[in-house]
């Protein structure tokens, strides 16, 4: 921060001073006379006005962030507790989410062009080298077994509720790891290798019995939808890395916060994207449809993704969303004195 700004900061601080004192004072009460609740809103009402002024000017300041928490105080005396969560949803849904998805978006056709390439080189190496496929520990007739009957018996030997709540909660779980572990930079890029490697040699397997229209045919359905999801969560991942790796301004804990706060969001969305997946591969992929129609299922569920990341999405983050919470919910980015 430059020294006049910092010097015009002291001084607005200082003569303020007071004001901030009375206001930290009000929010430690326990209980108010008529005179005290009324000047305790009229306290907070120009303390946001001052802390507003200060971020506009000085942006994040030690001063901004003692004010912020004494104005946390005093919003828990007079409403009683943190915002309803019932009013939180429509935010999250129509603002944190969408606006989360939207920061990741380039992100996430960078995750997803790199795994279709490494998914292609591994299938091309398993067609050029046919040797590759005894690799797997497997006999002849076990592989036969597997690409002329497991792969498409696998969407319909069980039940279709047990089926989807499988595969639903498995993909959702490795999803909101891959988020969640983000900041070691490590383990998403292991998630979407692993997930690459296993499509290319399922369908470099599959190509090798002359069954790769089956395979394309059978993930199509559910894969277009549930692989973005994976791509989502890898870029998710690799996004609070960053942040830990480039601040920018911030200092690396304050950035790395931030990002955690805004992209934990998106682990949330993904279990619920998941559980369309789920449903297509449970319930769609098995029935005796046209493939058409059960692929077209799929395109849609995936359009609605893409619609509600890139166009939704985008007007959120026009309106200042960035899928962190906000001021009061979040409180003061970093440790101060009160």
């Amino acid at each position: 921060m430059p020294i006049f700004k910092q010097m015009d900061l002291d001084a607005y601080s200082a003569a303020h001073r007071e004001d901030w004192d009375r206001l930290a004072q009000l929010g430690a009460k326990r209980s108010y006379t008529g005179a005290e609740a009324d000047e305790l809103i009229e306290r907070y009402q120009s303390g946001s006005s001052q802390l507003s002024a200060i971020k506009t000017t000085a942006g994040q300041s030690v001063q901004g962030d003692a004010l912020s928490l004494r104005l946390s105080r005093a919003r828990l005396r007079f409403t009683g507790a943190s915002a309803n969560v019932l009013s939180r949803i429509p935010l999250f849904f129509v603002g944190q989410l969408p606006a989360a998805l939207y920061r990741i978006r380039w992100l996430t056709l960078a995750v997803a062009a790199s795994t279709f390439l490494i998914a292609f080189l591994y299938a091309w190496w398993m067609i050029a080298n046919p040797q590759v496929i005894r690799t797997f520990g497997l006999s002849d007739a076990d592989l036969a077994k597997y690409a002329n009957e497991d792969f498409v018996n696998y969407y319909s030997d069980n039940p279709g509720g047990a089926f989807t709540g499988l595969v639903w909660t498995n993909n959702a779980w490795l999803c909101v790891q891959a988020v969640m572990f983000g900041v070691t930079g490590v383990y998403p890029i292991a998630i979407l290798l692993q997930n690459a490697q296993s499509l290319g040699e399922s369908a470099g397997l599959m190509y090798q019995f002359g069954h790769l229209d089956t395979f394309f045919l059978y993930i199509a359905p559910h894969g277009q939808l549930e692989l973005y999801n994976v791509f989502l969560a890898g870029a998710a991942g690799l996004r609070i890395f960053w942040g830990w790796v480039s601040p920018g301004p911030m200092t690396r804990l304050t950035s790395i916060a931030h990002e955690g706060r805004a992209l934990v969001t998106v682990a949330m969305g993904l279990v619920i994207t998941m559980l369309m997946c789920g449903l297509i591969e449970g319930f769609i992929t098995r029935l005796d449809w046209p493939w058409a129609i059960k692929i077209g299922i799929g395109t849609v569920a995936l359009a609605t993704v893409l619609v509600y990341q890139w166009v939704i999405g985008r007007r959120a983050y026009a309106a200042g969303q960035t899928g962190d919470l906000d001021e009061f919910e979040a409180g003061a980015r970093q440790i101060i004195a009160a």
